[in-house]
C-alpha cells in the first residue's frame, strides 16, 4: 500500500469519504455532521492522505489543528478525521499504517497531541486506538453531549523525534 498527501476535496478522497458518511448512516442513522472544510487539512495546520493498493483508494485519513476552544480542545491538539478502509480491505493493517502517518505528520508540524471522536456503535476502531496506545480524554467537539460518543487522545513525540514510518 501507498500512502500519499492530498486535499480533502480531491476525487479519491471525496469517494471514501462518501463511503464513510454511509457508514455512519448505517451504523447511527445519519451522517457526521462536523463542520468540514478541505481548507481544514492544509499544511501545516493539517494534512490528508489517501492509501492505495494497486492502483486503488483503500484507506483515508486527515488530521487538523486544533488550540483551546469551547468545543474542549487543547492548546497543540491533532485532530484525527476521515479514518476509513474500505470493507474489502480490512483486516491487513491499513487503518494502522494511515493512523502512524497521520501521527508522524502532525508530530512533524508542531503539535503534541492526537486526538479523535469516534462511536460506541464502531468497536473495531475502538480497539484499532487502544492498540495503538490511545485513551480516553475529556469528550470534544460536535458530538461531546452524546452519549454514543468516544473521545480518545495520545501525547505526540517532539518533533526531532517523531519519524515517518516506512
Amino acid at each position: 500500500m501507498e500512502i500519499r498527501k492530498t486535499r480533502y476535496d480531491h476525487p479519491d478522497a471525496v469517494l471514501l469519504t462518501e463511503q464513510v458518511q454511509q457508514e455512519y448512516v448505517e451504523r447511527y442513522g445519519g451522517p457526521d455532521a462536523t463542520a468540514m472544510d478541505a481548507d481544514h487539512f492544509d499544511g501545516p495546520q493539517g494534512q490528508f492522505m489517501v492509501g492505495y493498493l494497486d492502483g486503488a483508494p483503500v484507506v483515508t485519513g486527515g488530521w487538523r489543528g486544533q488550540d483551546a476552544s469551547p468545543e474542549g480542545f487543547e492548546d497543540g491538539d491533532a485532530e484525527v478525521k476521515r479514518m476509513y478502509v474500505v470493507p474489502q480491505a480490512r483486516g491487513r493493517g491499513f487503518a494502522r499504517r494511515m493512523l502512524a502517518a497521520l501521527e508522524a505528520g502532525a508530530a512533524a508540524a508542531g503539535r503534541t497531541r492526537m486526538v479523535l471522536e469516534t462511536g460506541q456503535m464502531q468497536p473495531e476502531a475502538i480497539a484499532l486506538y487502544a492498540s495503538c496506545g490511545y485513551t480516553p480524554v475529556t469528550k470534544f467537539g460536535h458530538y461531546k453531549d452524546s452519549p454514543l460518543s468516544v473521545c480518545l487522545g495520545k501525547s505526540l513525540p517532539a518533533p526531532a523525534e517523531a519519524a515517518v514510518p516506512a
